[in-house]
């Protein structure tokens, strides 16, 4: 079998903080760098220990070519001073997540990107080409992609070796901020390692989470070419997950709209929806937003405010979205919000400077209120209904989507100009 008819973990020797130079390592990790997006988020990671990761995937600095370049010597300082160190020998990583009898295990590894691994979403492309100078400056992949893949959900192949690795003692194991614990493992075994090669050989994954950084993982290897799977920019640093057995959760990811108040949305909207003020506070708003059957959005400029789109306009719909997708994808709010309301009655581009994408409904009202702008909040899709439109080649809007829980960013990191 070839690399291209299944997927191909390949092990690394990871690069690890040291836990006696640091405060702890709990102080050290990070969310992903797209879940920190506020200044005052990387300011007080910053500030938990001079070595937190954030420092090496949100840089600050004026401009972005200072900022990639800062991030390359501060990874080549810290490795310099014992800070962090590789592991003796490569390895594929269990890792484990859990919070309030939410559980959630997978395997980090080296994955080959020729592999069948299905995106769902389109990518932004000035996002792309920020990480990917980011990613070439540091030669790192300093934060592992979420992805999940269909297994037996048994005890066999990946899962066996994953659980099998339970009954030693761990690498790592600390608490985060948000109360998840984390653990994680390294597997060296050569029969682990063919077991994990032979399972993972016939399937394929979905990209949870982390479509940018899948997209500058091909980027960058274009940029390298030969080598094959020897090639280290040939492969990408993931964590999969098989849904079989721990399936992953899905989240909505909200729109704030700065320039946009509520008032002007609102009137732009005219007869196009039906507009309903909704009863806060924000978690009952949201419940409304659940319960309301077919296409809904709900809107705010603040937590004292909450307005209900939905029954659009059909003639709106039928001119504004595409006749060449499924029926899943014309239906999705996400579809509709970009197509109609988006594009057609507010004529706002997809552009980070007229739309901003959060995963928290709360700071995503917080930024509403502060910039005089609209929220738009979202409802989730579920996992089922992202897998059928990605196996049928089908993109999803932008950013319709959180999967999770995501991997805490700073427990294990690769890079490239040493790797095995």
């Amino acid at each position: 079998m070839t690399s291209t008819d299944g997927l191909r973990l390949h092990p690394f020797r990871g690069l690890r903080y040291a836990p006696d130079r640091v405060s702890s390592l709990t102080a050290v990790t990070s969310p992903p760098y797209d879940v920190v997006v506020r200044p005052d988020g990387v300011r007080h990671l910053e500030t938990a220990d001079p070595y937190n990761i954030v420092r090496l995937i949100l840089p600050q600095a004026q401009d972005p070519e200072t900022r990639h370049r800062q991030a390359a010597e501060t990874l080549r300082r810290w490795r310099a001073e014992g800070v962090l160190a590789p592991d003796d020998r490569p390895a594929l990583y269990v890792y484990e997540q859990s919070k309030d009898g939410l559980l959630q295990r997978g395997l980090i590894g080296a994955l080959e990107l020729d592999g069948p691994v299905l995106p769902h979403e389109d990518v932004i492309p000035e996002v792309v080409e920020d990480r990917a100078a980011l990613m070439r400056e540091a030669a790192a992949n300093f934060e592992p992609l979420l992805l999940s893949y269909v297994g037996q959900g048994d005890g066999a192949g990946a899962t066996g070796v994953i659980e099998r690795a339970l009954r030693t003692p761990p690498l790592i194991a600390l608490t985060t901020e948000d109360g998840f614990a984390h653990r994680l493992w390294a597997v060296t075994d050569p029969a682990e390692l063919a077991a994990v090669d032979d399972d993972l050989a016939i399937r394929h994954a979905l990209i949870a989470d982390g479509h940018h950084r899948w997209a500058t993982y091909q980027r960058l290897r274009d940029e390298h070419p030969g080598g094959g799977a020897v090639n280290p920019w040939a492969t990408g640093l993931v964590l999969l997950v098989d849904s079989a057995r721990h399936p992953l959760q899905v989240r909505a990811i909200h729109r704030v709209l700065p320039h946009l108040p509520l008032d002007a949305a609102l009137a732009g909207v005219g007869d196009a929806f039906r507009v309903r003020p909704v009863e806060g506070p924000l978690d009952a708003a949201l419940a409304t937003l659940d319960e309301t059957p077919g296409n809904a959005l709900l809107l705010s400029s603040g937590p004292e405010r909450f307005c209900l789109l939905d029954r659009p306009d059909a003639a709106l719909l039928d001119r504004t979205i595409r006749h060449d997708r499924p029926a899943a994808w014309r239906g999705l709010d996400a579809t509709v919000l970009h197509s109609a309301l988006l594009d057609e009655v507010w004529r706002i581009r997809d552009h980070s400077s007229e739309i901003s994408y959060l995963h928290n409904p709360g700071d995503t009202v917080e930024q509403a209120a502060k910039h005089g702008g609209t929220a738009v909040l979202m409802r989730p899709v579920p996992e089922q209904t992202v897998r059928q439109l990605a196996l049928a080649g089908v993109t999803m809007p932008r950013k319709s989507t959180s999967f999770g829980p995501k991997p805490a960013t700073g427990l294990v990191l690769r890079v490239l100009d040493d790797s095995a």
